[in-house]
């Protein structure tokens, strides 16, 4: 298998460390889901974890929820709501809208609250490292002190600047030493929720979040990290600068995985454009196996827009795929499944090229439905069929998600109900 690595720009062989493959992404910031761009990114986790599996390797796969930062706390107050509330509220929302997908669920499912001890550890390990400063209660990632920060998104100083000023950065900060300096501890602000730390009461940045899971739950280097686009820069360049210092291991990532984003009427989907399709909404008129169908149909890592022609395009591939799961078996020749197998292989195997994969299962229920028809043998191919539909999630006719899908999401789930 080949993965395009944003480390290097390079699609690479790609090989584990070790037996157990370990893969993180970024999860939600719990405050609005579950739109379509949200669903790309997950589904190809959920797709690239499952042919992992589907070729042998053991996954170690965690996924976080970013619980506490600056849009959480925005927006609680609009609400009027407590902030926990809140998040646990648009979680469960969210984990809800992954059963229906039938999206694996992740076997470490953390809220960046859980590991505040972790984060604070990770701080100090940084000012003795030298590359960070304290000023007002506050902890500052000195980027100047760590000649390779802008390895992985290859921007100027000059570049980085309003693109991050866009996510969250607060150049005018007057403890700081230079705008483009990220706050890894930030001091409590009057009415915010704080935890103590030997700087005095605040919250951990949101960079530093994500590092301290993974680093804590996966190992100081992992296989894949993957999460959209969009947290290129600054979220993953500040990962990398936060984790090799301290940890002296290189690369703290292996493979970089960025999914591309989904737009609609002419730009990103996202939350502050206002311009979202939610999941939710598109599961009243199509099915989780039409929208994975529809998704699946993308490459992972090409721009695309919403179109409800090719959902209904994909609506009918279904119709195929389970018409083809669903028909009789003759006692005539069997099928001879080679080169339907090794389309779909190679084309998985080129940097998750579903698109190809996705138009071959489609050919593969063709030729059951002629073999059906001609009264011949397709237990096998049908059994593939079914097999290969997995990797996608696939439920061709099945009435509920996939039993372990139930189980894990559950679980999970139960850590996010009301206090």
């Amino acid at each position: 298998m080949r993965l395009f690595n944003t480390l290097n720009r390079k699609i690479e062989k790609f090989s584990p460390q070790e037996k157990t493959v370990t893969v993180y992404i970024c999860g939600i910031t719990p405050y609005d889901t579950t739109h379509l761009g949200h669903a790309f990114t997950y589904t190809n986790a959920d797709i690239l974890v499952r042919y992992l599996e589907f070729k042998g390797y053991p996954v170690r796969f965690v996924q976080n929820v970013t619980d506490i930062d600056d849009d959480i706390l925005r927006k609680a107050k609009e609400a009027k709501e407590d902030w926990r509330a809140l998040g646990n509220r648009w979680t469960r929302h969210f984990i809800n809208d992954m059963l229906a997908l039938n999206i694996r669920p992740p076997d470490a499912y953390p809220r960046a609250t859980d590991v505040i001890e972790e984060i604070i550890e990770m701080v100090k390990s940084l000012l003795r490292a030298g590359i960070a400063y304290e000023a007002g209660g506050s902890v500052y990632f000195n980027q100047q002190s760590w000649p390779e920060f802008g390895k992985l998104s290859r921007l100027t100083r000059q570049e980085m600047l309003p693109i991050a000023n866009e996510r969250g950065n607060r150049p005018d900060d007057p403890n700081k030493k230079s705008p483009l300096d990220f706050v890894l501890w930030q001091a409590q602000a009057p009415g915010e929720p704080a935890w103590e730390s030997p700087w005095g009461p605040g919250r951990p940045g949101w960079h530093i979040e994500c590092s301290a899971m993974s680093t804590s739950l996966l190992a100081k280097s992992i296989d894949i990290h993957m999460g959209g686009g969009d947290l290129l820069f600054p979220h993953h360049e500040c990962g990398i600068a936060q984790v090799e210092p301290i940890t002296r291991e290189r690369p703290f990532v292996r493979y970089w995985v960025h999914i591309a984003m989904v737009h609609h009427e002419g730009e990103k989907m996202s939350k502050s454009l206002g311009n979202l399709v939610m999941v939710r909404d598109l599961l009243k008129e199509w099915s989780a196996d039409a929208i994975r169908i529809y998704l699946g149909l993308h490459h992972y890592r090409q721009v695309w827009s919403h179109n409800e022609a090719e959902l209904k395009d994909a609506a009918q591939l279904e119709k195929k795929l389970l018409a083809a799961v669903n028909a009789r078996s003759g006692q005539g020749n069997s099928l001879d499944l080679n080169a339907c197998q090794s389309a779909f292989l190679e084309a998985m195997d080129d940097d998750l090229n579903t698109h190809l994969a996705m138009r071959s299962l489609g050919e593969l229920a063709e030729r059951i439905l002629i073999a059906s028809a001609n009264r011949n043998d397709i237990d096998r191919a049908q059994s593939l069929l079914r097999s290969l539909g997995g990797i996608f999630g696939l439920r061709l006719g099945a009435r509920s998600p996939e039993a372990r899908v139930a189980s894990g999401w559950e679980e999970h789930l139960r850590r996010f109900q009301q206090p």
